[in-house]
């Protein structure tokens, strides 16, 4: 299963606000720790995986934001 740079993106943040949750609630040390872990490794991957996404568009800098294109030009 292939997954997409802002999927991957998700399930990062997913994970990376679980450990917040776990730490807060007093879990074991070895979950946070290991939870923690898989989320540096996790969030490396991801960052490699925006950086390297094969993403074209024809949009520039001139196109400002697309919610409001009217204020770019």
């Amino acid at each position: 299963m292939k997954l997409s740079a802002m999927t991957l993106l998700g399930i990062t943040t997913l994970l990376l606000l679980t450990i917040v949750i776990f730490s807060a609630m007093d879990f074991p040390f070895s979950w946070v720790f290991y939870a923690t872990c898989a989320g540096q490794v996790l969030l490396v991957y991801t960052v490699y995986k925006v950086l390297t996404d094969d993403y074209k568009t024809d949009k520039t800098f001139r196109d400002f934001y697309e919610d409001r294109p009217d204020l770019g030009r």
